[in-house]
């Protein structure tokens, strides 16, 4: 509370946030729901231009459509909570101190390089929900604009994905002038019935989302995704941790085929043995823009040399080359088999199969992170006035998808019969102790 007689703001504060009230450069919170990280910067502001003169702090969020998505309420709360009101003058579009000072609220998406400018002589910036901040905007915040001898950047976030900026900035690894912290509701001293009513609700009706909500974990399910509770299973039944490769066993690359333009899908491709009733799911390679002498050297310094299977437009010629995607993972040494288009109706079918073998998959851990990610997240596209799906969302999650949906299409246990030749119009080289009927491979 504030002091009347000595112009003191005392505020009690967490051992969480304890290292933060520290100088650093970056300051960083990130955690799931009911942490308190909103409320521990939101009294900060409020300390900082209580107890200095013509302090200028400048609140961001990626997206500011209103006023009312940032933290302006919070911090309005916090002034008459602390006792300082009298110090503050709230506007409509900002909050100013008797001291000279003053707080902004204002949206990433809204500047570019110039206007940006007009921040340089800020002394602190807390950016919301940044696990939302994309890297252009990072990059206009530091050290484009926040700049000034002494100013600080604080984030606050509940992490979505590793790849997002402000994890890839924090996090791997952390800067040397960074104080980063871990906060979640056990963490929080005054963490509200309210919330642990809902905590346990999660817990017990959502378990596939509830690491990423209250614990601070990256989203592995999006709402609604296609695989999130199979996924789940694969977690809780110890399936995804340590997977080695059998010598004796051929290892299969499943493919979905992106281009070599920089605005071009994700190449995507899947390192997965069979290996009797076991779906040994080993590696994940996915890149952007690369020519496909990239994917090459991806699976020779595996030292694996895989079966290739392509999708359909596997027969379609290279872009750069001119030449068949097939011909030329052939050329390189591979053998490569394009999988027939399944017709009207692909998308769902791959879905399907997906879903029949998941619980058959064994996940190597560290090398299928991201492909997890990816099938964690994939989810339907709904038309939400009139409540009906609209099949499969194209973004990020799909190209990884359709390859683990190939292989799924391809796969068959080793009870089942044996394919016939003809469907390749060739006799095979050679015949694997376990195949697939699709392909005979």
């Amino acid at each position: 509370m504030f002091d009347s007689k000595t112009g003191q703001l005392t505020i009690k504060t967490l051992p969480v946030f304890e290292p933060l009230l520290e100088p650093a450069r970056y300051k960083g919170v990130w955690g799931g729901r009911g942490s308190g990280k909103s409320h521990f910067f939101a009294e900060l502001v409020v300390d900082e231009h209580v107890s200095s003169r013509g302090m200028r702090t400048l609140c961001v969020r990626e997206v500011l459509k209103s006023l009312k998505e940032s933290a302006k309420l919070l911090i309005e709360d916090k002034i008459q909570a602390l006792g300082v009101g009298h110090l503050f003058e709230v506007q409509k579009d900002r909050i100013k101190d008797i001291y000279g000072g003053f707080i902004l609220f204002e949206g990433m998406q809204d500047h570019n390089a110039e206007s940006i400018k007009s921040f340089e002589g800020f002394d602190r910036c807390w950016v919301e929900e940044a696990q939302t901040l994309s890297e252009r905007s990072l990059a206009l915040l530091r050290p484009t604009t926040i700049r000034k001898a002494g100013s600080e950047i604080w984030f606050s976030w509940n992490p979505r994905r590793k790849t997002d900026a402000v994890d890839a900035f924090l996090r791997q690894p952390k800067p040397s002038n960074a104080i980063v912290v871990e906060s979640n509701w056990c963490d929080n001293d005054w963490f509200p019935e309210e919330l642990e009513a809902e905590r346990q609700l999660d817990l017990k009706r959502f378990p596939e989302r509830y690491d990423h909500i209250w614990e601070g974990g990256y989203a592995k399910a999006f709402e609604g995704a296609y695989f999130a509770k199979l996924l789940n299973d694969a977690k809780a039944e110890g399936r995804i941790g340590l997977v080695s490769a059998d010598p004796l066993l051929p290892v299969r690359a499943f493919f979905d085929i992106g281009g070599s333009g920089a605005q071009a899908d994700a190449m995507a491709i899947w390192l997965v043995q069979w290996v009797g009733q076991q779906i040994r799911v080993l590696d994940y390679i996915e890149g952007v823009g690369q020519v496909l002498a990239y994917y090459v050297h991806e699976l020779r310094a595996r030292k694996v040399n895989p079966i290739c299977y392509l999708p359909h437009d596997g027969i379609n010629a290279n872009n750069i080359t001119g030449k068949r995607y097939r011909d030329h993972l052939e050329e390189a040494g591979f053998d490569a088999f394009t999988i027939p288009n399944q017709g009207r109706g692909a998308a769902m079918m791959r879905i399907e199969a997906v879903r029949r073998i998941l619980p058959s998959c064994w996940f190597n851990e560290k090398t299928t992170e991201a492909g997890r990610d990816a099938l964690g997240h994939y989810h339907e596209r709904r038309d939400e006035n009139r409540n009906v799906g609209l099949g499969p969302e194209h973004d990020f999650s799909s190209n990884a998808s359709d390859a683990f949906g190939l292989m799924a299409i391809c796969y068959e246990g080793p009870d089942e019969p044996e394919t016939i030749d003809e469907l390749f119009g060739r006799r095979h080289r050679h015949t694997p102790p376990t195949r697939s009927t699709t392909t005979g491979y």
